[in-house]
């Protein structure tokens, strides 16, 4: 980076699943550096991977970022002069840059199977070799590459790793990094559907987006060289690299659905404050000094240099983000602490969704609050309630919830028709009968054996809620036979 280059930063999540805890982690540190540098903040939406790409989840991405208060400045709802800013948008400029990289040499044609590049690892994993490619096609001439390209055979564009090389760069946070370039695949550029992978899409469009520091998860350090290649063989100066330490389970395990709700929209559920999450975001990588864990990203600003991001692996630790959350809690007045109540739990939309629920069931209001509780708490007591199925045991129920969650985790339209339409067809799959199956659900997600039909009360609890019940069960020990 020049020192009269403006400082310009992004963020690139995959339009995949539930927005992640772990993107706003990143997102506050490149939203921090920007504004404290009078720069700009680019959303950027990497859907390259089109089989699982999803509308619904690029519009979660921005309502969770900007619950939060990580407004961006340009990206694909707000327009800039570097668009467009969806990658699937950009792809004749990915292919441009392609044939750029195979003219000079940088790149080359594979024509290699599936079924011969599976036989390879298989071979590489009983000889104890490292996995990837072993530049089969790397070799191949001019015109045995047209020919077979006239034939139609399929083919991707891999990058030429030059293998006598040792590659080097600079880590704001961790400093000088090498890797020997022997231990770099000839990684996909292109695939063969046409698009192109994270890696080539990543750094064409960070050069055409003048991005300045590229701030992202340590998981990517391992890609950074194969990155750095790429910079050098387009002749472009790259940009400063600083790879933050990944969000942790309790365990010391990289942070899962498995171990810990990691959906941004289940906090939002569960009652904590947007400035309570990004203050805790904040604690994961930093500290503001003197012991003190309550400050504003505007504080934040005061002080924050990209070095001083703390190594240590950061637990995502959810009682101390409740630690948190009560301490902002402590700092509303009673105006404030009405109006949350109001605007966020107890809505008008919400509470229009319960009536169809209740209108049959209630005979006073006063037994609103009793009947209703489960639509509005998050966890709940599982104690005394029969679970298991009198004709299934412990491991039989784990294996169905097991199962039924991942089914979930896949249903996008979370609607009545929808989830008991999944309902049936698990059922029918794993042939279990139905009261076997529907008592045990309508325990897990509600906590009484008797509430408003299922699907419907499945919907309005909400798709987050619904899957943490159910993870909640599966990791506790509430499945005793």
């Amino acid at each position: 980076m020049s020192d009269t280059q403006k400082v310009r930063v992004r963020v690139a999540p995959s339009p995949t699943g539930d927005p992640h805890v772990g993107t706003a982690y990143v997102t506050l540190f490149n939203y921090i550096l920007a504004k404290q540098a009078g720069g700009e903040l680019v959303l950027r939406i990497e859907d390259t991977d089109q089989s699982r790409a999803r509308a619904s989840s690029e519009q979660q991405i921005y309502e969770s970022l900007s619950w939060l208060g990580l407004e961006w400045d340009e990206g694909p709802d707000k327009g800039g002069d570097y668009g467009p800013y969806r990658q699937s948008e950009r792809k004749s400029i990915h292919l441009e840059h392609s044939e750029q990289l195979l003219k000079t040499g940088h790149a080359y044609r594979c024509f290699c199977t599936p079924e011969r590049l599976a036989k390879l690892r298989e071979q590489q994993r009983a000889e104890g070799k490292m996995l990837g490619y072993d530049g089969h096609c790397r070799s191949l001439s001019v015109e045995e590459v047209e020919q077979k390209m006239k034939e139609g055979v399929p083919s991707v564009v891999r990058l030429k790793v030059p293998k006598d090389r040792v590659t080097q760069f600079d880590d704001a946070i961790r400093g000088s990094i090498e890797i020997k370039n022997t231990q770099l695949d000839d990684q996909v550029l292109i695939k063969s559907d046409g698009f192109p992978t994270y890696h080539l899409a990543n750094v064409v469009d960070d050069h055409l987006m003048k991005i300045s520091h590229v701030i992202r998860a340590e998981e990517w350090i391992s890609s950074t060289p194969k990155h750095v290649l790429l910079y050098k063989a387009f002749g472009w100066e790259t940009p400063v690299f600083a790879h933050v330490p990944l969000l942790r389970n309790l365990d010391k395990s990289k942070i899962s659905k498995r171990k810990n709700p990691v959906s941004l929209n289940y906090y939002k559920r569960k009652g904590i404050l947007p400035e309570a999450m990004v203050n805790f975001l904040a604690l994961m990588g930093w500290s503001y000094g003197d012991d003190q864990e309550v400050f504003s990203p505007e504080q934040m600003m005061e002080k924050f240099k990209l070095k001083d991001i703390h190594l240590g692996g950061p637990v995502f630790d959810v009682v101390k983000l409740k630690h948190i959350n009560q301490q902002y809690m402590q700092k509303l007045d009673s105006k404030g602490f009405s109006h949350y109540l109001r605007d966020k739990v107890f809505t008008q939309d919400y509470l229009e969704s319960l009536f169809p629920l209740f209108k049959d069931r209630l005979e006073c209001f006063e037994q609103f609050v009793d009947r209703s509780s489960f639509f509005f708490n998050g966890g709940l007591d599982y104690e005394g309630l029969p679970l298991i199925p009198k004709s299934k045991d412990a491991k039989e129920m784990r294996t169905m919830i097991k199962g039924l969650i991942e089914e979930l985790d896949d249903l996008y339209e979370w609607k009545a028709d929808a989830i008991q339409n999944l309902l049936n067809t698990y059922r029918e799959k794993i042939e279990w009968k139905p009261r076997d199956f529907f008592m045990p659900i309508r325990l897990m997600a509600t906590g009484r054996k008797d509430s408003p039909p299922l699907a419907e009360s499945l919907e309005v609890i909400g798709r987050e809620m619904v899957r943490f019940r159910l993870r909640d069960v599966l990791n506790g020990a509430h499945l005793k036979p």
